[in-house]
């Protein structure tokens, strides 16, 4: 995720030059030096670029406090786009102000005109020719669109101060309906990623011989191999692995498939593939199969129910009645219970009250049984280097079947033998193949894995399907695995926002020695998200921890546009200007600035949204949701923000007048 900070810090990198060097472009075509030009323009906004700065860099403090899988991707990425940050700085306020100041020789450069095309760096470091000819199309569009927005803006300024209670009407109804959109809007915990890989553990009933289990693992081999998408098969049997290549279990009864597809990074492929591997699985009886991608993070499978309790029979029936509960429920595959059918075995059920009749001992009765039938190691054999048990036991002949062992006598230093049979109750039958404790509790787990539908959705119809579940109180059936996750990472990526937005308020109180001036630019946010709500409902992308990834960011990004365009207003209304034409004079200074910033940090977040490559699942959401937000945040601050400001300032000379 560090190089992913760095893909998403490409088109913040830039901002704070920008502004810079538009300010120093200005004071240049009002007929100031070169010299003069980089001190005055530098400094005009040199403080409102260390603060947009620093709101952007402490939203990244929060993140010490998040928990769970948000915390295993965010912290290398944070890091990254704040060092990046702080050096981009570093160059806008001393490099950027230096290079502006050298004087050009305009004889020598005939090609430098005073129109779009002087944005490119001349001189010998680049080949400005073969530059000019590659940006050329951007400049007409620039020339013809921005001076086009640059006369109307004004106007449109001047008529949201003159209706602010319209602006402010359609501003408060767009929040209100973003809301409806996000109720709608799916949740996930994080998007599965398709590497072109992924496994099939499966498993026959318990006690299955190891050859049969190889002949079911060759036989889905061979099915798998008809399919001509499938580059390579890799199998394990008697065994399952786990992340790293280590063995997480060994039994007789399972196995593993490990598969890798042709094509590496198409996920509609990966999902055909499966689908048609669940389609055909399901023809092999007494087969239980589950698909599941390499884990490269650590999270639990997406639907687990726990069902907790005591009595293992009463276990077994919930979890058959959970299992046809969730067959019901649309978007789930591979369902499978912990619980299983055991192996079966003789149980002797001793009678306590003819064992203290007849004087005898339990645990010696039960010793006894143990050594005659599994035998003592009673010395060792030794040949070189190896040493071999050598254990005492009764005949297999004489212990051949249960009738044998009734007749198994349990006393045999005694003056009268006593059959176990007269002690003891014998059966055959199956006992439990595990039993499996959660806080010293026992419980049977219902898996599932999710198919084309999002986590939130589908949790939602499993809790309607087990709602009428009858159960007593000593048994307990809940809804746990992703979700469980997702609330305790939604939760602590909520409690990181808050924190990110009063740490980016706190800065701002700084910047402007003021607690009103932040308020006004604080409303950014709110509206930043109706923009978030909007790309992901048309890009139809659910809410996930990478979302609220992106979410955080915005707190820091979207205000900085608003934080220049307020220093520039209080710098004009400082010189004497009335505070309706320092609004206007101060948005249209700014508007250029803030389009070029907002419109470099879009193109630089576009790869990330458009998907490209191995892990798209993981970049997408984050670009569409700070793209989304930005471009929303930054029609609001042209538009929203002026008339919050006015408000705000005309209500604070009001409340001085009547002091």
């Amino acid at each position: 995720m560090s190089l992913g900070g760095l893909a998403l810090g490409v088109g913040m990198l830039v901002d704070n030059s920008i502004v810079v060097l538009e300010s120093i472009d200005r004071y240049r075509r009002k007929g100031y030096s070169a010299i003069d030009s980089a001190n005055t323009g530098a400094s005009e906004v040199g403080r409102a670029v260390i603060a947009s700065t620093l709101t952007t860099i402490c939203v990244f403090i929060p993140i010490i406090f998040v928990k769970g899988i948000a915390g295993q991707l965010f912290n290398d990425q944070a890091l990254t786009v704040t060092y990046s940050l702080l050096i981009s700085l570093l160059v806008a306020i001393t490099l950027i102000p230096m290079l502006s100041s050298l004087k050009i020789d305009r004889k020598k450069n005939p090609d430098i005109k005073r129109n779009g095309e002087n944005a490119v760096i001349t001189g010998n470091l680049l080949p400005t020719r073969i530059l000019y000819i590659l940006l050329y199309p951007l400049f007409i569009v620039f020339d013809i669109v921005f001076p086009a927005i640059t006369r109307v803006y004004p106007g449109v300024v001047n008529f949201a101060l003159s209706r602010k209670l319209l602006i402010i009407t359609i501003a408060l109804s767009i929040l209100g309906g973003s809301w409806y959109l996000y109720i709608n809007l799916g949740k996930e915990l994080i998007p599965e990623l398709s590497q072109g890989e992924f496994s099939i553990k499966i498993k026959k009933p318990v006690g299955t011989p190891l050859a049969d289990m190889l002949k079911t693992v060759k036989r889905i081999e061979t099915i798998a191999s008809d399919n001509p998408e499938i580059q390579t098969i890799y199998t394990i049997t008697g065994s399952t692995s786990q992340a790293g290549g280590t063995i997480a279990e060994e039994r007789e009864n399972i196995g593993e498939i490990n598969i890798s597809l042709r094509e590496k990074s198409n996920r509609k492929l990966e999902k055909n593939v499966m689908a048609d591997l669940r389609h055909k699985l399901k023809q092999i009886p007494a087969v239980e199969y589950k698909f599941s991608r390499p884990a490269y993070f650590t999270y639990l499978t997406p639907v687990e129910v726990e069902i907790k309790g005591y009595n293992l029979n009463i276990l077994e029936k919930l979890s058959k009645t959970v299992i046809a509960r969730l067959e019901e429920v649309k978007g789930l595959a591979d369902i499978k219970s912990t619980i299983e059918g055991g192996i079966p075995e003789i149980q002797i059920i001793f009678n306590r009250q003819k064992l203290s009749q007849l004087g005898l001992d339990l645990n010696t009765i039960a010793n006894i049984i143990r050594d005659n039938i599994l035998g003592n190691v009673s010395t060792e054999f030794s040949r070189r280097e190896r040493k071999v048990d050598i254990r005492v036991r009764v005949r297999k002949e004489d212990i051949g079947n249960v009738e044998d062992l009734k007749n198994f006598v349990v006393n045999p230093e005694g003056e009268k033998p006593i059959t176990l049979a007269s002690i003891a109750e014998i059966n055959i039958k199956k006992g439990p193949g595990e039993i499996r404790r959660l806080n010293q509790e026992r419980v049977v787990v219902v898996s599932a894995n999710l198919v084309g539908r999002d986590l939130r959705s589908v949790v939602m119809d499993i809790e309607e399907k087990i709602a009428d579940i009858k159960i007593t109180s000593d048994f307990e059936v809940s809804v746990s695995g992703q979700s469980r996750e997702m609330l305790v990472a939604f939760s602590s990526m909520v409690f990181a926002i808050a924190l990110a937005a009063f740490l980016v308020y706190i800065v701002m109180a700084s910047q402007f020695e003021s607690l009103l001036h932040p308020f006004v630019i604080m409303f950014t946010i709110p509206f930043a998200l109706v923009g978030v709500v909007l790309a992901l409902f048309i890009t139809a992308k659910p809410i996930s921890v990478i979302v609220l990834i992106g979410v955080v960011m915005l707190a820091g990004i979207v205000v900085n546009n608003a934080i220049v365009l307020i220093d520039c207003i209080n710098t004009r209304r400082k010189e004497g200007m009335p505070r309706r034409e320092a609004i206007i004079e101060g948005g249209k200074i700014r508007l250029r600035p803030i389009l070029m910033t907002t419109t470099t940090t879009v193109l630089g977040l576009l790869p990330l949204a458009l998907g490209l490559g191995e892990g798209a699942e993981l970049r997408m959401p984050m670009g569409i949701t700070v793209i989304g937000g930005l471009l929303f945040s930054t029609l609001l601050t042209l538009i929203l923000i002026p008339v919050v400001y006015d408000l705000v300032e005309k209500a604070k000379e009001s409340v001085w007048r009547v002091g």
